[in-house]
């Protein structure tokens, strides 16, 4: 047998309170696509610290091998020396530098001090070709081009490391299914040359696609790793929550159409907040009854975010005309404020930028949109509001010794269970939520669906906006479509399919084609 490039033996790791690895084993074969997958708060980026040195030799127990060599790396540039190279699923470049500045970051060709622009842009075309951004200039910068791109970018700037190993964490979270295809087949071309990968990814489907192995972690042990044969779907599953998921979504009664409307939105049109010339948003109206789950779908670019966001304070854009109506009654939704006052509430797609506090604790974060109920003449009752928490801290989930734990801390799926508990406490009459389970694995998916199915039980209106469409198709009882700005199609839970929606989705798309 060949021997492994990395071992990774009895990894223990424990922060104060919580012991989030417990004697983790982990062996990657040279030129292996590894996949590592479990539930959030797993271990999973924890591992993956231990092993770049973002936590250093000793502040874990265990044991690292590389290439058959004992290592104890004391920072991430110890390990990066060594050719082990991790891109975080948040992406570590500067938007207002070059692609050729960020691709050399701390790693310039300098002589004597002074940069060689020259060598550094020439060797910044021939990364930015391998990983196939070859009609990329190297001066362009990052801001002005997409996240598709940029992940690319992170991948140019660890070859230019001369990586040995690559560890990928949750690479393709943000990317549309045309850009995750492509970069999976480019982690494919590098194990074709002997390149090393460790991918850490919740979707299912892509680890399937191109992992030749998959260790499954939970509770912060190894449960098991399997051959790709081995691994299907059902097999993982089972393996990350410890029981089968034969139902993916919960059961509920419906009954869509019998109750009064909750949230009317009629001939809503925004524009481009730069380019006014443009309407992202094109005369939408949808409507959306009390105790129903409406989803809307739409590819990238469709409009979907900028019709919420616009709805919800005007948040984005630039107001074109329409009307918001909640239970019959014209209402003005002009700024969030307003929106929060006549019941709407929006859990955000970006939790970090603009749903979370990141640096406050859990407790601050859910009585952030109503505090004035918890408040006694204008001053917050702590009481109160350490009660709330903790209440929601048992009915959530929430996977944490104190409600008083760093919000920024938090896996994925908790932090996002924090953005919902902060809402749901704020008792909303209208709850439109936006890729609520992006970046979540499926035990922490079907737990907050249950959330959901309970709103909309209590009489609640739900507006679900996913892009993916086995999730609409399994929470919602009507889906409207979206293409480019512009509404497209409504269909009913009877009558909808992934091919219908994808036939609505891509409409216009096709007539201009």
């Amino acid at each position: 047998m060949t021997e492994p490039v990395l071992q990774m033996r009895g990894i223990t790791k424990t922060f104060p309170g919580v012991r989030a690895l417990t004697g983790v084993d982990l062996t990657v074969a040279p030129g292996e696509i590894h996949a590592v997958v479990g539930e959030n708060g797993a271990g999973k980026s924890t591992l993956m610290k231990v092993l770049s040195g973002v936590h250093r030799a000793g502040t874990y127990e265990g044991d690292i091998l590389f290439e058959g060599e004992p290592c104890a790396f004391r920072d991430i540039r110890a390990s990066e020396q060594r050719g082990i190279v991790i891109i975080h699923q948040e992406l570590a470049l500067v938007p207002y530098l070059s692609i050729a500045e960020n691709i050399f970051l701390g790693n310039e060709h300098a002589r004597r001090g002074i940069i060689s622009w020259n060598e550094t842009l020439r060797h910044a075309s021939a990364l930015l070709k391998r990983v196939g951004l070859g009609g990329e200039k190297p001066q362009t910068r990052i801001a002005d081009i997409g996240v598709g791109k940029q992940q690319l970018v992170e991948i140019a700037k660890a070859l230019s490391k001369k990586v040995k190993l690559l560890i990928l964490d949750e690479p393709t979270a943000a990317l549309n299914d045309q850009d995750s295809r492509k970069l999976l087949d480019l982690i494919l071309e590098f194990k074709s040359h002997g390149i090393a990968c460790i991918l850490i990814s919740h979707k299912l489907n892509e680890v399937r696609r191109v992992a030749d192995r998959v260790t499954v972690l939970r509770d912060g042990r190894t449960i098991e790793t399997l051959d790709a044969a081995e691994a299907t779907e059902d097999r993982i599953i089972r393996g990350m929550v410890g029981r089968d998921l034969d139902h993916r979504f919960p059961e509920r009664s419906r009954y869509p159409g019998t109750h009064a409307v909750a949230l009317a939105v009629e001939g809503w049109t925004v524009r481009h907040p730069i380019d006014h010339e443009r309407k992202v948003v094109d005369g939408v109206s949808i409507e959306v009854r009390r105790g129903e789950i409406v989803g809307i779908a739409g590819l990238m670019g469709a409009g979907r975010t900028e019709l919420a966001m616009s709805v919800f304070g005007r948040s984005y854009g630039v107001y074109d005309g329409g009307t918001v109506r909640v239970d019959g009654r014209e209402v003005s939704t002009r700024t969030v404020p307003e929106a929060v006052g006549h019941g709407i509430a929006y859990v955000t797609e970006d939790r970090k930028t603009y749903g979370l506090n990141l640096i406050d604790d859990i407790n601050r974060n859910i009585s952030l949109a109503s505090l004035t109920g918890l408040a006694r003449r204008g001053v917050v009752d702590e009481h109160a509001e350490r009660r709330v928490a903790e209440s929601y801290r048992r009915s959530m989930n929430i996977k944490t010794p104190t409600v008083f734990e760093t919000v920024g801390r938090l896996s994925g799926g908790n932090q996002q269970k924090v953005v919902l508990s902060k809402w749901i406490h704020a008792d909303p009459e209208v709850l439109i939520l936006d890729e609520p389970t992006r970046g979540i694995d499926v035990g922490a998916k079907y737990e907050i669906y249950t959330v959901i199915d309970a709103l909309a039980a209590r009489g609640k209106a739900v507006v679900f906006i996913s892009s993916e469409l086995p999730e609409l198709l399994g929470m919602c009882d009507r889906i409207y479509t979206m293409a480019a700005g512009r509404l497209t199609g409504e269909v009913t839970r009877a009558e909808a399919t992934q091919e219908v929606l994808m036939r609505h989705m891509t409409k216009n798309v096709r007539e201009a084609s």
